[in-house]
C-alpha cells in the first residue's frame, strides 16, 4: 500500500448485524473515520460495543452488512475471498491478546509461517524472523516453544509475528490484557518504538486507560456510533 496522499485506511459506511432468532442485532451502524499513514490509533469503549468486531472487519476477516474499507484507494471487500485472503497476509499484521502461538512450534517458527504461506523465499524469511526477533530481545529464545516463554516473551514473539511480512498495517486486540503491570509496559512501550522505527500504521483495542492515552488519537465507540 503506498502513500498516495490519501488516508491509510478508510471506513465508509460501515454497518455490521447479527441475525438472532427473528430480529436483527446491529452492533454498530453506518461508522465513517479515516486513519492516517504512521499513525497510532486506540480504539475504546465499554464491552459489547463492537471494538472486536470492528477490527475483524479492518482485517478482512470478516465482511460489513453494509458499507466498506478502503486500504488506500483499495476497496477490500470488491476482493474475492482468496484475494482478500492473499492482501490481509501480505498487508495487516495480528496480535490477540492471546498470543495464538501455536505450542508444537519454536518461537522462531512461529514467527516465520505467515512469511511462507505469503510464499517468500525460504532464506529470505528465516534471515528476517531472526532479525526481528533479535530486535525484539529474543534472539536467546528462538528455539524455545511457547510453553518455555513467559507471558512477555509469548507476546514479543506474536508481535514479531505480526511483522514478518512488513505490513503496513498492525491490528491488536487487547494485546497487553493477559500480561502484568510490567509487561504490559514493555509491550506499549514495544509498540511505540515500533511505529517510530518501522512508520507502520497502528490500530489498537484496548480497555487499559495508559496505553489509549499514550495513542495519537483515541476513538471510542459508545451506543453504535464513533466518538473522538
Amino acid at each position: 500500500m503506498e502513500n498516495d496522499g490519501v488516508a491509510a485506511i478508510r471506513g465508509v459506511h460501515l454497518t455490521k448485524k447479527f441475525r438472532s432468532g427473528e430480529t436483527d442485532l446491529v452492533v454498530f451502524s453506518d461508522l465513517s473515520f479515516e486513519v492516517s499513514h504512521g499513525e497510532q490509533l486506540s480504539l475504546v469503549g465499554e464491552s459489547g460495543t463492537g471494538k472486536s468486531t470492528l477490527l475483524y472487519l479492518l482485517g478482512g476477516l470478516d465482511r460489513p452488512s453494509n458499507g466498506t474499507i478502503y486500504f488506500g484507494q483499495k476497496n477490500i471487500f470488491s476482493l474475492p475471498d482468496s484475494e482478500l485472503a492473499e492482501f490481509r497476509n501480505r498487508e495487516i499484521g495480528f496480535v490477540w491478546q492471546n498470543h495464538s502461538l501455536l505450542p508444537e512450534f519454536t518461537a522462531l517458527e512461529n514467527v516465520l509461517i505467515p512469511g511462507y504461506l505469503g510464499k517468500k523465499d525460504d532464506k529470505e524469511v528465516k534471515k528476517r524472523g531472526e532479525s526481528l526477533l533479535e530486535m525484539l530481545g529474543l534472539s536467546a529464545r528462538k528455539g524455545h516453544k511457547p510453553s518455555e516463554l513467559s507471558g512477555g516473551e509469548q507476546q514479543r514473539t506474536a508481535v514479531a509475528r505480526a511483522l514478518i511480512n512488513s505490513p503496513d498495517l498492525l491490528l491488536a486486540d487487547e494485546p497487553s490484557g493477559n500480561l502484568d503491570s510490567k509487561n504490559a509496559v514493555e509491550l506499549h512501550n514495544l509498540f511505540f518504538q515500533l511505529r517510530k522505527d518501522l512508520n507502520q500504521t497502528f490500530i489498537i483495542v484496548t480497555h487499559n486507560a495508559d496505553l489509549s492515552k499514550m495513542a495519537d488519537r483515541r476513538l471510542e465507540i459508545r451506543d453504535g456510533q464513533i466518538i473522538s
